[in-house]
């Protein structure tokens, strides 16, 4: 039998009415044995999170704060669920008591943060008729709060294999002293990755409240064109640039098994979402790009210095300044005697005046000058290797739209372009490109 692994998002799972629809997805498909929940998400705009509201209690109990009335909406939002889906024998008092108990001891943020996901994962179990799987003990940590791959995946996949179907909670795991510790805000996506690395599933199903991802951010273009599949190093690419719908960490454990996501809308099952594949046959590229992606916030650091290309190691030295100051870099477009480094304006700006101080005393430039409000684009395409004139039409597009280009850079392998312009001309240049690449 086949092994699709499927996790569903806090919309997914924010109540009664999403649970049905989740258990119908689920029993559609015999195929669907392991599944990974996520805690309760907003019901509507102005609803609160349960993790929100998990967290909330936390930092009450943490400043001697009377915490009972924020676990009692928690109780509440569980409660509702139960009542409505008639599992009416759930210990949800006994639960929320061994919380409280905690709360008022010596309250642990990780563990508090994760119970969302436990409680609503042995709800959505009882519900399938499916075994609950605890990942604490089998999602382990060491000492540095790194996951341990090579041990989960031996813990879970013994453990997943001793069951037929089972629903485990996402987003958290443990040390190896058995002490609860989460990932980071995503991290059930992360969950589902090593759940389906672990049983070596045929493909791994990411419930959201969206189908699939798109080609460019609909807040910015009206109704950007779905994108059905895309590769790995496509994804990456997009992430990078906050396109993604998916936790980006997720990706890596799914990407070494040769597995395939499927992102789907729990709301809209019908729609067949996008594919994220390591390889696409050519078939499968319908549009030379894939998408745009962008990101605000940038800051570009402009060096000149006459003779640069004859001294040996002067951007080495230049990037290992920023290095010292923990600054990581975007791009470094250069010339014969200009370098140009590209970084994260808030990374930048409290260290700013020593990093220029020591870039001065350092290399001794002819000019140098720091200019912030610069957001970067990214064009991606695995097309685009094959495709002649892809930089030309989005080079026409921006001075089409008489934006001035502050930056361009294509790296060798032709995957995307990334550019720079100034944060005022940001909307305007994604859309410009979208519609000259997509029209």
């Amino acid at each position: 039998m086949s092994i699709r692994v499927t996790k569903f998002g806090g919309t997914s799972l924010a109540s009664a009415e999403q649970f049905r629809k989740v258990k119908d997805i689920i029993m559609s498909h015999p195929d669907r044995r392991y599944v990974v929940a996520s805690a309760p998400g907003k019901r509507f705009s102005e609803d609160i999170k349960v993790t929100d509201l998990l967290n909330s209690s936390f930092r009450l109990a943490a400043s001697g704060e009377d915490f009972h009335p924020v676990l009692q909406k928690i109780h509440d939002r569980f409660f509702d669920i139960l009542t409505e889906l008639e599992i009416l024998d759930f210990p949800l008092d006994e639960e929320i008591e061994i919380i409280a108990a905690h709360l008022g001891t010596s309250p642990n943020a990780d563990y508090l943060a994760s119970r969302g996901e436990y409680l609503n994962s042995k709800i959505l179990a009882r519900f399938l008729g499916y075994t609950f799987v605890d990942p604490a003990g089998l999602i382990l940590f060491d000492d540095n709060g790194n996951l341990d791959s090579t041990a989960t995946r031996n813990k879970l996949g013994s453990r997943l294999s001793e069951v037929e179907r089972a629903v485990v909670a996402g987003f958290y795991g443990s040390y190896y002293d058995g002490t609860v510790k989460t990932f980071s805000r995503g991290g059930s996506d992360i969950t589902g990755s090593l759940v389906a690395m672990s049983v070596k599933a045929d493909i791994y199903e990411n419930w959201t409240d969206v189908s699939g991802m798109l080609a460019a951010d609909p807040r910015i273009v009206e109704d950007p064109a779905p994108i059905e599949y895309i590769s790995y190093q496509e994804l990456r690419e997009l992430s990078y640039m906050g396109a993604s719908v998916l936790h980006e960490d997720a990706v890596f454990p799914v990407r070494e098994s040769g597995i395939p996501i499927n992102i789907r809308n729990t709301n809209r099952p019908e729609d067949p979402g996008t594919m994220i594949m390591a390889k696409l046959k050519p078939e499968m590229s319908r549009n030379t790009v894939t998408g745009i992606a962008g990101k605000k916030g940038f800051s570009i650091i402009q060096i000149e210095k006459a003779l640069m290309n004859n001294e040996i190691g002067y951007v080495a030295k230049l990037l290992g300044i920023l290095a010292k100051y923990e600054i990581s870099f975007d791009h470094v477009p250069t010339g014969i005697d200009t370098v140009s480094v590209v970084v994260d304006t808030d990374t930048l700006q409290p260290v700013k005046r020593e990093v220029i101080h020591e870039i001065f005393t350092e290399l001794e430039p002819d000019t140098l000058f720091v200019e912030n409000g610069i957001s970067l684009i990214a064009v991606v395409g695995l097309g685009m290797i094959r495709t002649k004139g892809v930089a030309a039409r989005t080079l026409k597009a921006i001075s089409d739209a008489d934006i001035n280009i502050r930056m361009l850079d294509q790296g060798s392998s032709e995957l995307n372009i990334i550019l720079g312009v100034n944060d005022n001309d940001y909307e305007k240049a994604i859309r410009s490109i979208y519609h000259e690449l997509w029209s």
